[in-house]
């Protein structure tokens, strides 16, 4: 049985991989010409890493990215509001969250995949079905596939053609994403950081011994010019636009943020979808690319019992569609709640965000990390 996967991204390459273990016969199709180390930087949670750990390419990805034991949360002047240990998570799993340049995870994905089960420079255009699946790509190619798994984001071009549903929701955000070369002190060594600050905030977080990864979202009436982005975080701590000051242009990524408004079906006739192209969120949980590596995980888990293609693919779209609208709905919230400017509803969250229990916040990272289906 031939499987296509389209879409060379952190969630179809993690299929193709969990696939591979299964024996399973795979060939990605990428629309981009090659696959080089750019981007900027991603967070690998513990959710993600357990499913790493089973595919044994874990240490591959601690070697390349850089442990992360804490996520704060910060008024502008980088005062902590929130301090979340990972520790009781990284004992019960044994897995760390691991922040890497989105490149390097890439790369290694690809090297464990081997590159002959990956073509490049294939977008696809139309998908028919016979009695297999014909697909046509903008080059004027074709393939064939007896089943077809749909990696191809948030305009994912398989969920219109075989679904015809997917609405996309703007959350009236701009997001920068920059690395640098950036001396910061060695108090935030292990930490990832997010500053709320009022319709803004800036987060950063070491990804290896020379680069930090930052990103700073806005909201959209407020910018200006988004080339003068600095000037927007004037008023936190001067570490802040130093950093955003620091970073090369050409390695400052922008773009609105959206997500898709959650949809009910992910399946049909031998064709499923996965991460952003089933249940796309915005970043503020950090899960983006995580929740497409559970999908990845699920799915070699229930093609490699040996089940029917079409039984595989209905039991994930069961398993995995509660967490995925939990994550979209949760990060909604949190997208809304981290960028009030209102000043007295800013007081009142950040003065509830100082008094919520660790107990609390430990709650809802378990829900998160917990990848027992």
């Amino acid at each position: 049985m031939k499987i296509a996967i389209i879409g060379g991204g952190i969630g179809g390459l993690t299929t193709a991989l969990a696939l591979l273990k299964n024996n399973l016969d795979v060939t990605i199709y990428e629309s981009a010409p090659e696959i080089k180390p750019v981007g900027a930087g991603i967070i690998m949670a513990n959710n993600a890493m357990q499913v790493f750990d089973k595919l044994g390419i874990r240490h591959k990805i601690e070697e390349a990215g850089h442990k992360i034991s804490t996520i704060k949360i910060t008024d502008p002047q980088l005062k902590t509001l929130s301090d979340l240990q990972l520790n009781k998570f990284e004992r019960k799993y044994g897995v760390h969250n691991i922040a890497i340049h989105r490149g390097d995870l890439q790369m290694i994905l690809a090297e464990e995949i081997g590159f002959e089960n990956i073509k490049l420079s294939k977008r696809l255009s139309k998908i028919e079905q016979a009695n297999s699946y014909q697909l046509t790509f903008e080059d004027g190619t074709f393939a064939n596939a007896d089943a077809v798994i749909g990696a191809d984001g948030i305009k994912s071009v398989v969920r219109h053609q075989v679904l015809n549903i997917g609405k996309l929701r703007s959350s009236k955000q701009q997001c920068w994403r920059g690395v640098s070369e950036f001396d910061w002190t060695a108090k935030y060594n292990h930490q990832a950081c997010e500053a709320w600050g009022k319709g803004r905030r800036f987060g950063f977080v070491r990804i290896n011994d020379q680069k930090v990864y930052w990103y700073a979202v806005v909201n959209e009436k407020l910018v200006k010019n988004p080339y003068h982005l600095a000037e927007l975080f004037a008023d936190f701590n001067p570490e802040v636009p130093r950093m955003i000051s620091e970073t090369p242009k050409e390695k400052i990524f922008v773009n609105d943020i959206i997500d898709l408004e959650p949809i009910y079906q992910w399946q049909k006739d031998r064709v499923c979808l996965i991460g952003d192209a089933a249940h796309a969120t915005t970043p503020n949980m950090g899960q983006g690319a995580c929740q497409a590596i559970e999908d990845a995980y699920i799915l070699g888990k229930l093609l490699g019992e040996g089940i029917s293609v079409d039984e595989a693919f209905k039991q994930y779209e069961k398993l995995r569609m509660k967490k995925a609208h939990y994550i979209v709905n949760t990060s909604s919230s949190i997208g809304k709640v981290s960028h009030y400017e209102n000043s007295l509803a800013i007081w009142l969250r950040n003065t509830l965000l100082k008094a919520t229990p660790s107990s609390v916040n430990e709650k809802q990272m378990e829900k998160v990390f917990d990848i027992s289906y």
